[in-house]
């Protein structure tokens, strides 16, 4: 057989998952190939530039930034040398009608008390929340999240099996909503904390209660900044790739996976075939099946489950700064269950949305002009099933610009310089996600986590997936999760 080292894996895609399975591979000997639709490195991580001003376009909050180092420390270098990040505090500055303004400190008892003050809930019911998360990721990561829930062998080990025997304690048929409100007993915290959700592009009031895990990673880990934007750790992991002997291909788009007698053996690009060892698409799963494996017959339980929502974001040059502003902002909404109702039941966005402004000029001065800032500015919204969405982005800009102007004492309209606007048409074409569905299936539901397609397929040997519409989920973390997975699984799988 063939040694490592004569090994070929292409991959599909250069997200984050996919930069950081490349990485793994080419560290454990193998030849790895990107093959990339678009012109950059990072897919949702990517960034736009506007008349002087710098965007982060896709997630912009960063968290557990020691699985992005541990990829350096793995191929042998100082991350540090090559990416910085520092931890915020506060992280989140949250703001409310009534002028109650909440921020998340990095001392857990210093965020007990903010919330016990501004909230009214009791400050041992936070630590309780807080220790009933941790319980949470303690009990799924070794059996959810850093292993294949599809591979029998898996649930064969003491930790496995502990976290089963403990399985009620995640609160798998609870909702988050009824059961933060339970708990703490103070809406505005409640509310706070349902907003956690919006990570996983799941309604707090569909969504199992297991989700309140998504929050330790920020209240309790850290919420962290990285030096100049997110779009700078994409930048490093595709270095950190090309260091390892990974090509890319950039304006590349995989036309389809090629398949010979139940095997994948390698990917056609622009008419050409190319022969491959090993295939792992970072693509979406759903459009993987459907356009790139046309020929093949689709799994249809991962694939029939409804998308996840999408989102809204206005890209603002403002010609002023804000000094009652952090680098991530959010205004709530009066009435969050008809948000949620709005979005998941109506398909379109309530007039009263809570809205996210990330500011990264804050931190990194040199993301707008001098005395200007750049405001990524977001609301969450249906995925794409054919609505007017002209008319509904127009809505939606009213909708924002006047409840900034109202919450903050200042018409937010005049001072906008220049805008750029993303929509689910947008995120579908930018980063092929079918229905500009983010998060790829919806995660609503008792047993949606546990459906999302695994990271392989027994229907196609040598054939894997990594990214946020498969195992284990979407958000940074749990990429990095995935491709960990698939990174294994490919090397299980030639193992000599």
């Amino acid at each position: 057989m063939p040694s490592v080292t004569d090994r070929r894996c292409a991959v599909i895609g250069a997200g984050v998952a996919g930069l950081a399975v490349a990485i793994r591979l080419a560290h454990a000997g193998w030849a790895v190939t990107v093959f990339e639709r678009g012109a950059m490195a990072g897919g949702k991580m990517g960034e736009l530039r506007m008349d002087g001003h710098r965007f982060d376009r896709g997630p912009t909050v960063l968290t557990v930034p020691h699985h992005i180092d541990a990829l350096f420390t793995l191929c042998g270098e100082d991350p540090r040398a090559h990416w910085r990040h520092q931890r915020l505090d506060p992280g989140f500055h949250y703001h409310f009608e009534d002028g109650t303004v909440v921020r998340t400190w990095a001392d857990q008892d210093a965020l007990a008390e903010e919330f016990a003050a501004r909230t009214g809930t009791g400050r041992d019911r936070m630590l309780t929340f807080l220790k009933r998360s941790r319980e949470k990721l303690d009990i799924t990561q070794r059996v959810f999240l850093e292993r294949s829930l599809h591979v029998p062998g898996n649930y064969l080990n003491a930790s496995t099996l502990s976290g089963l025997l403990r399985f009620g304690r995640i609160e798998p048929l609870t909702s988050m909503a009824r059961s933060n409100a339970a708990l703490l007993r103070a809406p505005k915290a409640a509310a706070i904390l349902n907003q956690f959700a919006s990570y996983n592009g799941a309604n707090p009031y569909q969504a199992p209660a297991t989700l309140n895990l998504i929050s330790y990673f920020e209240l309790a880990l850290g919420s962290f900044h990285a030096e100049g934007g997110m779009y700078a750790v994409a930048q490093a992991l595709e270095g950190l790739a090309r260091r390892q002997g990974v090509r890319f291909h950039f304006n590349a788009p995989v036309e389809r996976i090629a398949v010979e007698r139940g095997r994948a053996t390698g990917v056609v690009v622009g008419g050409l075939r190319e022969g491959f060892d090993a295939v792992v698409s970072n693509a979406d799963v759903l459009r993987t099946w459907r356009d790139l494996l046309k020929d093949q017959p689709a799994p249809r339980t991962s694939l029939a489950l409804p998308r996840s929502s999408s989102v809204i974001v206005f890209h603002w040059g403002m010609r002023r700064t804000h000094p009652t502003l952090g680098l991530h902002n959010m205004f709530m909404s009066d009435d969050a269950r008809r948000e949620y109702d709005r979005i998941f039941r109506d398909r379109t966005v309530h007039d009263d949305p809570s809205v996210y402004v990330h500011i990264s000029s804050k931190m990194n001065p040199q993301d707008a002009p001098g005395g200007h800032e750049n405001w990524f500015t977001m609301v969450s919204a249906p995925n794409n099933s054919g609505q007017d969405w002209d008319a509904l982005v127009e809505r939606t800009r009213q909708s924002v610009q006047t409840k900034l102007s109202r919450m903050l004492g200042t018409d937010i309209a005049s001072a906008i310089t220049c805008e750029a606007v993303t929509d689910p048409r947008t995120i579908e074409a930018l980063t092929d996600s079918p229905q500009g569905a983010i998060y790829g299936n919806s995660v609503n539901g008792i047993l949606a986590t546990l459906l999302r397609h695994p990271n392989f397929t027994r229907r196609i040997d040598n054939l894997f997936f990594c990214g946020g519409s498969v195992h284990p989920g979407a958000s940074i973390p749990l990429c990095l999760f995935s491709a960990r997975i698939t990174a294994d699984l490919v090397r299980q799988r030639f193992r000599a």
